[in-house]
This record gives structure tokens, C-alpha cells and sequence, in this order.
């Protein structure tokens, strides 16, 4: 292509003579991506495809244009686009040639680079111009293995790191058009949040779903991305011969969502030697698709030989792919607390997640927070606590949990139940899911 060509496909994607749709704004992650965005560092951000990267650079360029930055500083490259399919970093290098000498950027520009993991050898040129201080750079990609551990010896100390997630639910009630700034807006809106929950719990957060009212649409679009995420971010990507077997491991996680996982269990069921069953779920979770919690435990050993808990990064996308006779209300409420769990964990990389079992395995409780040396939280969910026995064995598992870890203060959510009460020493408290999981102070 000849350096006019490569701006004219470029122009699609930038604001140099046009003002381009930005959607609605995702405003806490905005702004904290502008706070840092004039340090030297590389703004790396990370999460599931389609869960709204590219929407939030162009909100970020578009309010850098608000703010008075001139339009030819900015460049935009979507490495999606056809027109750049096959693109190596020469063809890179070209494309910023191009930038320099028909835009003519007055300034150091701002460089957004969009779903990098496409080119090879990309971080040879944001490294570059990172030690030049020659731009502010901002790189997105939908493998978190790509970003982070994979270049840490090449962007060591050079790139901040931001996690992108589907909608939250306080995003999901803005984005209908319920905006919840106050604890009193939670009040007074109740029943909407109430029902507008179910709908989160089924459908999942990702905005092109949220926004449209279709549910043939919305069922096709999930399903596509799922086609998309396993063939492009896992198999391609890692060469996976076997597509048949890691699709069924995929429905598998998907279908079991917040249920207890064994890599030796799966290998005999799916019929793949362990370490591949290990392989193979390794690229699923870097893909974003899942995510696992371990035991917790003192001893590292046992962390790792333990079952994990495995969690879907969206509901919508576990009901649409995931075998539907198992579902139940319960799963759901489990995975969107520990996506909960999971954003804070983004904005604290101090906090760790775990779930406990004592040593006899008779006594669970769903996720344990910890923070540096101390652990913080235990929290049980219980979707449905009006039975009497079910709710002894919770109360039972927590205490027992409260006990060994010497805390005097546990977390069950439910449905509806809001309520305290003393255990001996110890104090449960209940909240339901839809006031829960918009409260900040967790």
C-alpha cells in the first residue's frame, strides 16, 4: 500500500476531519486512563474481545479533542481492519511514516494501537518510541498472557497495566438508563434493580448485547463471540491442531460455571493427557473466556494440587454456549460475585481470591479475600437461604472458616434476605446480590 492509501483506511478509525461515534461512556475507566496517560509509561490494556476496548480509546481520543489537544496528534489503529490483514512491523513502520508526513502531527502525538497482538514484533515499536519519548502510547489486546507475562522482560517497568471487563452491573443499570450514584437511588429503585438483576444474570454485561433489545440478536451475537474468542485467541494463536477437544473443554468450563474442576478428572473425561488438558486451559483463561480460583491454603503445594473453581467472564456467554441443563440461579449469583471480586482485584493487584475447604472437605466457603499478609473477607453465597437446612450448613461451613482464620465478621448474599445475627462470637451478616453488588465499600 502507498502511505496515501494507508491514510485514507486510517481515516475511518481517526478524528482528523470528522467526529466518529464513541458510544456511552465508561467513565471510571476513563478517567483513570487519562490520569496516566501523559507518563512515560505504556498504557497496556487488557480484556475478553468485544468487552468495549476499542469504544473506550476513541472515548479516550475524543475527550483529549475536547480538552484541546489538536486532531493530528492522535492516531488510531485498528489492527482488525482487513486492509491491514497479514501486517508485519515494517508494515508498521510504514504506517507511522505515513502518519508523520501527510497528518504532520504539530506535537508528540498520542498513538492508540488497537488489538496489537496481531502484529508481530509490535513492542520492537512501542519500545522504541517509549525510550525516545517520541509519543504517549496506548496498546489493547485481548490476550492478558500477551500483555503481561509474555513481554515482561521486553516492557519491564514501562507499561502500566488496566483490566477491561464486560459491563459491571452499576454500568449495566446506567447503560438502561438507570443511573445509581447514591445509596438512596438504590433505595428508591428497588424493584427496577431487581428485575433489571435477572436480566444481568442471563444475559450477561457485554454493551453491543445491553443495547439491543432483540433476544434472537442477542443469542447470535454471544454465540459468534465465542466462535470468535476460541478460534482466533486460542487456536490460532496458540496452533491448536486439536479444535475439536478444546472446544469440548471450553463448553465444559462454560457449562460448569462455579463448580469445582480436576485437571486429572477432565483429562479422563475429554480423553487428553493431563498436561494438554492443563495446556489447553491455560490458553482459554489467557483468551479471557474463564478464569480459576484455587484453594486457599498456607502451603503453595496444596494450592496447586487442589481443585480449582472455575468462573465464566460472562454469564450471557455461558447460558448461550454452555449445555443449559444445569444452570441454575445459584451459578449464576456465584459467578457474577466472584466478576465482582475479580474488577476489584484489577483496581488492587494487592487483593487475592481464593475459596476455602477445611482439611476433612466437609466445610466450604465460596470465596476468601486476602490482602498482602491478612486476610480481609470470607464470603458465602446462598441464592435461595429460606430452607432450614441449607442454611445451618452455610452458617456452619462460615463460622467454622471464621474460626481457623480468626475473624470475627462473615458475608452471606442471597436473594432477598437482609438481616444480622450472632453466632456465639461470631457475627453474620446477610445481603441480597442487588444491593450488594453496587455497594463500593465491599
Amino acid at each position: 500500500m502507498t502511505k496515501e492509501q494507508i491514510i485514507e483506511v486510517l481515516n475511518h478509525w481517526n478524528f482528523w476531519n470528522r467526529d466518529i461515534d464513541v458510544g456511552l461512556f465508561r467513565f471510571e475507566y476513563l478517567h483513570k486512563l487519562l490520569e496516566f496517560l501523559e507518563t512515560d509509561k505504556i498504557i497496556s490494556i487488557v480484556g475478553v474481545r468485544r468487552s468495549g476496548k476499542s469504544t473506550l480509546i476513541r472515548q479516550m481520543a475524543r475527550t483529549l479533542v475536547e480538552r484541546g489537544v489538536e486532531r493530528e496528534r492522535i492516531l488510531i489503529i485498528n489492527f482488525e481492519e482487513p486492509s491491514f490483514e497479514g501486517t508485519d512491523l515494517n508494515f508498521l513502520l510504514n504506517i507511522y511514516s505515513a502518519f508523520l508526513e501527510i497528518i504532520k502531527p504539530p506535537d508528540k502525538p498520542y498513538i492508540f494501537l488497537d488489538e496489537v497482538q496481531n502484529i508481530d514484533k509490535w513492542e520492537k515499536f512501542v519500545r522504541s518510541l517509549n525510550e525516545k519519548k517520541e509519543a504517549f502510547l496506548v496498546i489493547t489486546g485481548s490476550s492478558s498472557k500477551l500483555l503481561s507475562q509474555e513481554l515482561s522482560s521486553i516492557l519491564t517497568g514501562r507499561q502500566l497495566y488496566f483490566e477491561i471487563f464486560p459491563l459491571s452491573f452499576k454500568e449495566f443499570l446506567g447503560f438502561k438508563g438507570l443511573k445509581i450514584e447514591e445509596e438512596k437511588h438504590v433505595l428508591l429503585n428497588s424493584l427496577k434493580i431487581k428485575k433489571s438483576l435477572r436480566e444481568y444474570l442471563f444475559w450477561g454485561g457485554f454493551p453491543e448485547v445491553v443495547l439491543n433489545k432483540n433476544e434472537e440478536f442477542k443469542r447470535r451475537v454471544l454465540i459468534s463471540y465465542y466462535e470468535d474468542i476460541i478460534n482466533r485467541d486460542v487456536a490460532q494463536r496458540y496452533r491448536v491442531k486439536k479444535l475439536d477437544k478444546l472446544k469440548t473443554l471450553a463448553h465444559f468450563y462454560l457449562t460448569n460455571i462455579s463448580s469445582y474442576i480436576s485437571f486429572n478428572r477432565i483429562s479422563r473425561f475429554i480423553h487428553l493427557p493431563v498436561e494438554t488438558v492443563r495446556r489447553f486451559s491455560s490458553y482459554i483463561e489467557a483468551s479471557n473466556l474463564v478464569f480459576f480460583i484455587k484453594r486457599f491454603s498456607f502451603s503453595l503445594k496444596e494450592q496447586e494440587n487442589s481443585p480449582r473453581k472455575v468462573y465464566s467472564i460472562d454469564t450471557g456467554l455461558s447460558n448461550m454456549v454452555g449445555f443449559k441443563f444445569s444452570r441454575k440461579f445459584g451459578q449464576l449469583a456465584e459467578n457474577i460475585v466472584a466478576l465482582k471480586l475479580r474488577e476489584e482485584q484489577a483496581k488492587n493487584p494487592s487483593i487475592e481470591i481464593y475459596y476455602w475447604k477445611n482439611h476433612y472437605a466437609d466445610k466450604e466457603v465460596d470465596f476468601l479475600v486476602k490482602e498482602e499478609n491478612s486476610i480481609k473477607k470470607l464470603i458465602q453465597v446462598c441464592w435461595d437461604i429460606g430452607d432450614f437446612e441449607t442454611k445451618e450448613r452455610e452458617i456452619k461451613s462460615l463460622t467454622k472458616a471464621m474460626r481457623e482464620l480468626s475473624l470475627n465478621e462473615g458475608l452471606i448474599i442471597t436473594e432477598e434476605l437482609e438481616d444480622e445475627e450472632k453466632i456465639k462470637d461470631k457475627k453474620i451478616i446477610y445481603r441480597p446480590l442487588w444491593k450488594w453488588i453496587l455497594e463500593e465499600n465491599w
